[in-house]
């Protein structure tokens, strides 16, 4: 019984394996193998595990591409850039700057048409294609999108396998090892592959891909690099990539190379069989592509992809203008500078992590120079340490004194005679020779080019005694590497430096004298020994000269910001984007003698922020904290002194930049606390400056107000007002004049008088389209409000129904004392029911209501109601400023009146204004021939004069000027 029992359960288990498998075979899911009958479960292939590894290893973004909101893939941003075959003879000594190369003769080719195997020379041996280019062509972009093409299975098809090594890491490791081992050091499952076995021609589908070959000691003599034909051989990192590249280990096997402009002899000519040249961008075109690719597909909103458009529109035009940004733009990396620059401008959320400009262009040095060291000699790689042999800190020491010496004598422009005196005047040992070289081929074009302007002159002249002057690629970077220099300490005078040297000596033998001193004392008590103590007074000394120096930077910073014939130019902000995007139509004006170079105390204080000396320390570039400390305390005395004087709007939006690329919660904090009103009228605000308006102002404490807030003519919009809501309740007096706040703006405006942390008393709003419906928001506020005193709705467009229901809601606030409605096409009736309101109001004391339609009886009825109706009153008069004239006398308010129409006559209805000032002029020329003493006619041909003026330059279509009392 219980061998039948076993019998059934061992078919019903026959039967149910065999109805799973038939299940799987059916139904099989997606990547993965069936079972069939005569087998079991299968490993996965190591290439498809390789494949999917790649993918996702070479698809990670760096950290500089997430500010761009994370909205696209490495697919959807990159754009092909210009690739040229080269001849062996063309690939030659030293190549002259990829914005120097002229209009190319023959096709772009792809990665993969260089390495198509029909091109090999010799049968069964793979190709070496060589791959070269300039600092910022877009070698590592090329080498990803190629590698992501592999995995997708959508280019290089012929090539079963794809290994690709980077020779940074490879010149890190210091054991031997095997090919195979290698390989399955970094991708484990690639062990013991059979297609890196070396049997038969397995290898022939095998790509090994090096990126950045001139990382690397690659040595092709006999005598120091042994042959090598066996995979499983352990040898150094650089021996198996010159057998590979002889062909001796794994010769059916290809091999794609990257390198720079100055390692191309690296690698002798017979061991290469293609070479290929990455020359960047070309035409307009493919610049135009890629800042599609960046600007335009990363939004999605309607709103902000029109926005986008039109950027792309107005910088596509500036390229085909021959503009310097066209020459700089020809490295993709100076495309990818100038979309993040673009995308900080006009694409800054509050909700985004924070960014700075100094921020970016520390991120694009370090995407382009990070980690990069200069070698001492030819063929080594001797590494010194980082403070000596770091790249950048060359640049900074070199290209940054040339950028101090342009910032502090007013220069954009450097002949070649001044950069070879500047870069290689000081070079004598055949190390310092090397490095020189290194640096002219792979990096010194990539900072400077040519000059455009120059290079028309002299095209256009054809004068052969004209040198050819050369700028930096973008004006800001000038600026940054010259701000760099001076924050580094570089800009020392040789009594500085050689103070630091005898100070660091002695304080290290201070210590051992005085203890040698301290032990004789003890014995010989002769006050000789006393005088070894002044010995410790150096460094001391040492310090405060190094702690004025700090204070020198900081006095430069300030000094930088405000200086007075800058003070009229536009804002850093607005300079930056006119850099990049040109100017269309007029010119601005330029008050400054000279290039004004206001970002350079900006950058200074940026680089001082924890987040850029973390990056600058990754390049090799120490900041100090102490250095820090002392700069801060220095510049928080002089922003503070000149803050004590006047400021224009443009200088305190450039100081408010400044504040915000500090990062300094308490310095910023405490250089508010001087300041009690920021105007900035008629700066032209964009989501980047309110939020970096915010920003700032959210640094000081709940208990700091400001009196007052101008934003007048700003070009404020709605979703910016939502950006200032949380500023606003730092603030007392609210000026949002001539604006393009309408309706819905009013629903804010309205929690903001409601918000009990708020202390609003004066907000004007004049010049807005709030119209009835808005206007009927923002009073429902009043009932609730206790701190509003003053409110400003001229040419809202209240109407008389608006002003009717202002009139009802007055009684519910008793704070009100100043009510402007003037030009809101408020009839008489309406009139009269509001002046009654304000004259039974217990505080209101003037109410402005001229320029609006009313007749001669009305306006003699707002006058001659004199008190109060009800016998509760005050009995007091109130105010009301009608026109320039009261019955046959001039009204005492003439002027107040006149200076809102002049100042405001441009932007409004220029017909209606016109009209309303012929009514004017018809009242006056009334009263004066009333009058009969001649010192009162005298004087209401004077006020007619001001206001035939004023209607002349409207009919001239001109802005009227001022006009004294």
């Amino acid at each position: 019984m219980s061998s039948l029992h076993r019998r059934q359960l061992s078919q019903l288990l026959a039967a149910w394996r065999l109805k799973n498998r038939v299940e799987v075979s059916l139904c099989p899911a997606a990547g993965f193998h069936c079972r069939t009958l005569c087998s079991t479960s299968s490993d996965p292939d190591p290439i498809d595990i390789h494949r999917r590894k790649l993918f996702l290893w070479f698809s990670h973004l760096p950290q500089e591409e997430k500010q761009f909101g994370g909205y696209f893939s490495p697919e959807t941003m990159h754009v092909d850039p210009l690739i040229l075959e080269r001849t062996c003879e063309e690939s030659t000594g030293l190549h002259s700057s990829p914005l120097q190369t002229p209009a190319p003769s023959r096709p772009s080719v792809a990665v993969g048409q260089l390495l198509d195997p029909s091109a090999s020379c010799c049968e069964g041996r793979g190709l070496n294609v060589l791959l070269y280019g300039a600092v910022g062509t877009g070698k590592s972009t090329v080498v990803r999108k190629m590698v992501l093409d592999w995995c997708t299975g959508t280019t290089l098809t012929h090539f079963k396998l794809l290994v690709p090594f980077s020779c940074e890491d490879l010149s890190q490791l210091s054991k031997a090892a095997s090919l195979r081992d290698l390989v399955s050091r970094k991708y484990l499952h690639l062990r013991k592959h059979p297609l890196l076995s070396g049997e038969g021609d397995q290898a022939k589908q095998v790509l090994f891909l090096f990126n950045g070959m001139e990382k690397m000691k690659l040595d092709f003599r006999i005598g120091a690099t042994e042959l090598c034909s066996d995979p499983n051989e352990p040898l150094p990192p650089g021996v198996l990539v010159v057998n590979l590249l002889r062909k001796y280990l794994l010769p059916e096997a290809s091999v794609l190379i990257t390198t720079r402009l100055s390692a191309l002899d690296r690698i002798p000519q017979k061991y290469v069989s293609r070479y290929a040249q990455i020359c960047g961008f070309n035409d307009p075109d493919r610049q135009r592509a890629y800042f599609t690719s960046r600007l335009l597909k990363q939004t999605g909103e309607t709103a902000r992809n029109q926005e986008a458009q039109a950027l792309i529109e107005l910088l596509y035009l500036n390229l085909q203008r021959e503009s310097q940004l066209a020459a700089a733009c020809f490295l993709p990396s100076y495309c990818w500078l100038t979309c993040a620059t673009l995308h900080f401008l006009h694409f800054t959320d509050a909700n985004a992590p924070i960014r700075t400009l100094t921020g970016i262009y520390t991120s694009f040095l370090r995407l382009n120079f990070g980690g990069e060291v200069l070698a001492t000699k030819t063929g080594t790689n001797v590494q010194l340490q980082e403070s000596h042999s770091s790249l950048m800190l060359y640049v900074v020491r070199t290209l940054g004194k040339i950028a101090f010496d342009g910032v502090t004598y007013k220069r954009t422009t450097f002949s070649a005679k001044e950069l070879e005196q500047w870069i290689g005047g000081k070079t004598k040992t055949d190390e310092e020779l090397h490095q020189l070289a290194m640096f002219r081929t792979d990096v010194l074009d990539f900072f400077l080019a040519p000059c455009v302007e120059s290079g028309k002159h002299l095209s256009e002249d054809g004068g052969e005694n004209d040198e050819r002057r050369y700028v930096f690629a973008v004006p800001a970077m000038q600026e940054y590497l010259a701000a760099l220099y001076v924050v580094l300490g570089e800009n020392k005078s040789a009594l500085e430096k050689l103070t630091q040297q005898v100070s660091v000596a002695i304080g290290q033998a201070g210590e051992d004298v005085s203890a040698l001193v301290n032990i004789f004392s003890k014995f010989i008590p002769l006050r000789i020994f006393a005088v070894f103590n002044l010995l410790k007074l150096f460094p001391k000394l040492y310090d405060r000269i190094i702690s004025h120096n700090k204070g020198r930077i900081a006095r430069t910073m300030a000094s930088e910001l405000f200086r007075t014939e800058d003070s009229q130019n536009e804002d850093v902000l607005d300079q930056v984007e006119q850099n990049l995007l040109g100017v269309h139509g007029p010119q601005p004006q330029q008050h400054s003698e000279g290039q004004p170079f206001e970002l350079y105390p900006i950058f200074m204080g940026g680089l001082l922020h924890y987040g850029n000396r973390v990056l600058l320390q990754q390049l090799g570039c120490s900041i100090q904290s102490t250095t820090v400390v002392q700069i801060t305390r220095a510049l928080r005395k002089y922003l503070v002194r000149e803050l004590s004087k006047p400021q224009p709007p443009e200088e305190l939006m450039d100081l408010l930049v400044l504040l915000y690329e500090f990062q300094n919660p308490r310095l910023t904090a405490e250089v508010l606390a001087s300041i009690r009103s920021i105007r900035l009228t008629n700066i032209r605000m964009t989501s980047l400056k309110c939020f970096i308006l915010s920003s700032v102002l959210s640094c000081t404490p709940a208990s700091y107000h400001l009196e007052e807030l101008d934003l007048s003519s700003c070009l404020l919009t709605h979703d910016m007002l939502q950006m200032l809501w949380p500023t606003f309740r730092h603030v007392h007096s609210l000026n949002l004049q001539f604006n393009s706040l309408g309706p819905e703006s009013c629903i804010l405006l309205r929690d903001l008088l409601l918000d009990p942390k708020s202390s609003i008393r004066s907000l004007q709003l004049c010049d807005n389209p709030l119209l009835e419906s808005g206007a009927r928001t923002l009073l429902e506020a009043l009932p609730e409000n206790q701190s509003l005193t003053r409110l400003g709705l001229m040419h809202t467009g209240l109407g008389d129904q608006g002003a009717l229901e202002l009139a009802d809601r007055l009684q519910k606030h008793a704070g009100l004392q100043e009510l402007n409605v003037a030009y809101n096409n408020i009839g008489d009736n309406a009139a009269l029911a509001l002046v009654d309101a304000c004259r039974e109001h217990p505080s209101i004391h003037t109410v402005h209501l001229y320029l609006n339609p009313l007749s001669n009886v009305g306006k003699q009825s707002l006058y001659v109601r004199g008190v109060p109706k009800s016998h509760g009153g005050s009995g007091r008069r109130v105010r009301v400023l009608a026109s320039v004239t009261e019955g046959s006398d001039l009204s005492e308010d003439w002027h107040p009146i006149l200076s809102v129409i002049r100042e405001n006559a441009s932007s409004w209805d220029r017909e209606r204004v016109k009209e309303q000032l012929v009514v004017f002029l018809r009242d006056l020329e009334w009263g004066r021939q009333q009058q009969q003493s001649l010192w009162k006619r005298l004087h209401f041909r004077r006020v007619e004069k001001g206001v035939r003026q004023t209607l002349r330059r409207l009919e001239k279509d001109a802005p009227p000027t001022g006009y004294s009392k």
